[in-house]
């Protein structure tokens, strides 16, 4: 690959993260169900900024968390999304490129346009994240946003499962996975959330039945998606495809790394304390996708999967707060 293009693009919501520390109660009194994602207007989004407690504001979005960790290891990254010009898309465009992420989507403009998409997340006493997402300016994504030029200069090209919300994303979408074939490239898919799954399981299946090479999932999300009971089933139905490649996360459990018919169990890193979960599968997917990209096996993929995702874990806010590249260094010696 020439030194212009790009190990991975992502293509995916651009988000600004609001996190919030609450108590289980708030989710009650405002009727959230815990540990998912669940798309708002934008009266709604007020009324929950409003009622909750003090709050940090840092750029966020699935697939842009995933290509900043790659940067932070030493990887060159991509990221297109959508943001408006306006304060919020300000912060977003600075950080994600302050992260050594190339970004050059044009931002909408304009008095009637919609503002940068913003997530409430609530962090339970518990770690767990409860994410209430105002899309905002993500909605103007479309195919228009995604080039031949820089879909054909990346070795693989991400995609969150969350893009599949909206028409014109999902056109975006299909058409990013086309020209990433055509020119020889791989394309990596992140299931993103089980409701996510559970709104589009037959569309999401035929993708990753024929047009998905990498693909991302929690366990919650890998039952969904086949509509089995257990892990060792949803593995099973994995297994059946020779040349598809899976990094399936299990919490403190690990994660397992499907190669075909090899599997291989990598163990969750130690950390000294959990304190938020948001991002955890992000960065697991930029150790991976790290990894495989310069010539790492699937089980030296997997560790560096887990040692990033042990990082963010650690910590509030869903972007690295050291150098992964370091980080790696130290704990696997290169």
């Amino acid at each position: 690959m020439s030194s212009s293009g790009y190990d991975v693009i992502g293509i995916g919501n651009a988000i600004v993260d609001v996190l919030a520390k609450m108590e289980d109660g708030f989710l009650a009194e405002h009727k959230l169900v815990k540990g998912a994602m669940t798309l708002i207007d934008a009266p709604t989004a007020a009324h929950l900024y409003g009622a909750l407690g003090p709050a940090i504001e840092c750029s966020g979005g699935s697939a842009a968390n995933t290509m900043a960790g790659i940067a932070s290891l030493g990887g060159r990254a991509a990221f297109i999304g959508k943001v408006c010009a306006d304060q919020l898309g300000g912060v977003f465009n600075h950080d994600i490129r302050a992260a050594g992420v190339h970004f050059a989507t044009p931002p909408i403009k304009g008095q009637q346009a919609p503002p940068t998409a913003r997530c409430l997340v609530i962090v339970t006493p518990d770690g767990q994240r409860t994410m209430q997402t105002y899309l905002g300016a993500c909605i103007e994504l479309g195919p228009a946003d995604v080039t031949q030029e820089e879909i054909a200069a990346a070795r693989v090209t991400y995609l969150e499962g969350y893009l599949w919300d909206r028409p014109e994303a999902k056109e975006a979408f299909r058409k990013a996975v086309k020209i990433a074939h055509v020119s020889g490239r791989k394309v990596s898919l992140s299931l993103s959330d089980a409701f996510c799954v559970d709104r589009h399981r037959a569309e999401f299946l035929e993708l990753v039945e024929n047009d998905v090479d990498i693909l991302f999932a929690n366990e919650a999300e890998i039952t969904s998606l086949y509509q089995v009971s257990d892990f060792d089933a949803a593995l099973a139905r994995l297994r059946q495809k020779k040349n598809r490649i899976a990094a399936l996360t299990r919490s403190e459990k690990g994660a397992v790394i499907v190669g075909g018919e090899n599997v291989y169990t990598v163990a969750a890193e130690r950390i000294p304390k959990l304190v938020d979960t948001t991002g955890a599968g992000d960065l697991f997917a930029a150790g991976f996708l790290y990894g495989l990209t310069h010539g790492h096996n699937l089980p030296s993929a997997g560790r560096m999967a887990a040692i990033c995702a042990a990082e963010i874990i650690s910590h509030i806010g869903a972007r690295p707060e050291v150098s992964l590249k370091d980080l790696v260094r130290a704990r696997m010696g290169h």
